[in-house]
């Protein structure tokens, strides 16, 4: 790896953290010896073009026995390695990119270790050790149909033909979903998650220390298939999805007196859940539900893939519902998602960009001028309409479906959004996410228009500062 080219010199003096760059550098090529660095021009979302630096070369995937070596290209922002790199596939002419759960459709790699990159915690090497074990579960290209006879480590033409998941399939192993909490969006939940009929076992626990209860006894009376009810943790062991919906406040308290009550609350259940449950995605609807997955992540070391919050999915689907039924004509089927904190005045939307002909999603877009009137009057349809336990529980059955299904939909649920869009703290908000069997992958980051963006960082802001008077 050559670091000392007047092209690579030139751009690598512009790094806020050139020496830190250096040696994250130098480590690859001891692993990677075939590894280069090149300057390249790189252009962002928002249309603007930068000269940085990229890592380009090929990694070793072995896959039933065969060798492929897969192309990829990262891109080193001026911050690395503080950001993580922005990772492609870089295909020949004769391949095809398998999109799949960790690479999208313009080839852009996803990765829990780019999701929740922190440096020194993380580096190049983990992360290129990630793609290798990721890559090969789910082979991500593929030779096109014409190039069978050319070399398989280049074509990757030896799994060309393997069928790949594209979600909406269930496996043979038992399905088991757990509540915790027995109040009414608890019982909301449960009886929404059955009416979908997406699982072989439901377990509802109702725990002492919460302050929603009540309806545990009627479902103990009026027993219901394939429904438990209990009121110890343990009986949530071997769940692939954790609801969390209890809460513990009292009417008589202070705001952040309500929040730290939950906080206390949660110290008592969700390291134990992440202990019964390692391989479960934690669904978290306490409120106020940013906050709260939050904690849960930092309570349950789980991955932030598998700590999400019910967030601004509802929101999200009426939207869209509206903007097709009532605003435009002929149900065209527009995509939208509120994004940010879980508010009633301070909702932010984008779009999303469908590839012509199909209902594949290329990209997120901001709200334009020319959508902004549509989209106005969309979201002040949707002011009043507020988070019933009926209508949440609806929403946690949708997310729930999706994941034990494996149907690779996006919502929009609370995830961590360090890195996402600029965000440079660790704040959990709503953002568009593709969920699966194995949690969430974050879609990625656009520019906002001015007004959105002023509405997002005040929604960081202000999460950060309560964060700080909490006591976890």
């Amino acid at each position: 790896m050559d670091l000392n080219s007047e092209s690579v010199k030139k751009v690598l003096s512009k790094y806020k953290f050139r020496d830190l760059a250096v040696e994250e550098l130098q480590k690859v090529s001891r692993l990677h010896a075939d590894m280069e660095v090149k300057s390249g021009t790189y252009t962002f979302s928002d249309s603007l073009q930068k000269d940085i630096l990229k890592l380009v070369g090929n990694i070793p995937v072995r896959y039933q026995g065969h060798s492929y070596n897969l192309p990829i290209l990262l891109w080193l922002v001026d911050s690395f390695p503080f950001t993580p790199p922005i990772c492609f596939l870089r295909p020949t002419s004769s391949m095809v990119i398998r999109e799949g759960k960790h690479v999208d459709s313009k080839g852009r790699i996803h990765l829990p270790g780019l999701h929740n990159w922190d440096h020194p915690k993380s580096s190049v090497n983990g992360l290129l050790a990630e793609m290798i074990t990721k890559f090969e579960e789910e082979p991500p290209l593929s030779a096109k149909s014409s190039a069978h006879g050319d070399n398989p480590n280049d074509l990757l033409a030896y799994v060309s033909n393997l069928k790949v998941n594209e979600g909406g399939n269930r496996t043979d192993e038992e399905v088991k979903v757990s509540v915790i909490g027995g109040g009414d969006l608890g019982i909301a939940a449960v009886l929404s998650i059955m009416a979908k009929s997406c699982v072989d076992k439901l377990v509802l626990i109702d725990i002492p220390e919460s302050s929603t209860k009540g309806g545990t006894v009627d479902l103990e009376i009026f027993s219901l298939p394939k429904v438990e009810v209990s009121k110890d943790l343990s009986a949530s062991a071997g769940s692939k999805v954790v609801v969390v919906t209890a809460n513990a406040w009292s009417d008589e308290q202070s705001y952040l007196s309500v929040v730290q009550t939950n906080v206390d609350m949660y110290r008592g259940i969700i390291p134990r859940l992440a202990q019964l449950c390692p391989k479960a995605v934690m669904l978290i609807a306490s409120q106020p539900v940013d906050i709260m997955t939050h904690v849960a992540w930092r309570q349950s070391h789980l991955l932030p893939t598998q700590v999400i919050g019910v967030g601004c999915n509802l929101d999200s689907e009426r939207l869209s519902h509206i903007i097709n039924i009532s605003l435009v004509a002929n149900n065209t089927g527009k995509q939208a998602w509120v994004i940010g904190e879980l508010s009633e005045n301070n909702k932010v939307a984008v779009w999303g960009n469908l590839e012509p002909g199909t209902d594949q999603l290329q990209a997120l877009t901001p709200v334009s001028n020319s959508t902004k009137p549509l989209m106005d009057r969309a979201l002040e349809m949707l002011k009043g309409r507020g988070q019933r336990s009926w209508s949440v529980g609806l929403s946690i059955a949708s997310i729930i479906h999706s994941i034990v299904t494996d149907q690779r939909k996006i919502h929009s649920v609370t995830t961590l959004a360090e890195g996402w869009g600029g965000i440079g703290s660790k704040v959990f908000l709503s953002l568009p996410c593709i969920l699966g069997e194995n949690g969430s992958t974050r879609l990625a980051g656009l520019a906002l228009g001015s007004e959105d963006e002023m509405k997002l960082r005040e929604s960081v802001a202000c999460q950060v500062n309560l964060f700080m008077q909490l006591r976890l």
